[in-house]
C-alpha cells in the first residue's frame, strides 16, 4: 500500500452516525442522571422507577439507529 491510500481509509461510520452516536450517549447519561437525583427512599419515587429507565432505553435505541442507518 503506498502512504497516500493508508491516509485516505475511510472511517466505519459517516459523520450523521457519530452526531447520533453522541446524542445516544447524552440521552444516556441523561437519564442515569435523572435517576441519581430522585430523592425517594432507596430510589422507589417515580423518577427512578418510570422515567429513568424509559429515558436510557431511549438512548439505546438512538445508539442502535445510528449503528444501523447508512449515509447515502
Amino acid at each position: 500500500m503506498s502512504s497516500t491510500n493508508k491516509n485516505k481509509l475511510p472511517f466505519a461510520f459517516g459523520k450523521k452516525n457519530y452526531q447520533l452516536m453522541l446524542v445516544g450517549i447524552g440521552v444516556i447519561v441523561l437519564g442515569l442522571l435523572i435517576m441519581n437525583a430522585d430523592d425517594s427512599q432507596h430510589g422507589f419515587g417515580f423518577l427512578a422507577l418510570k422515567l429513568a429507565p424509559v429515558v436510557i432505553m431511549t438512548g439505546f435505541i438512538i445508539e442502535f439507529f445510528a449503528i444501523f442507518h447508512k449515509e447515502k
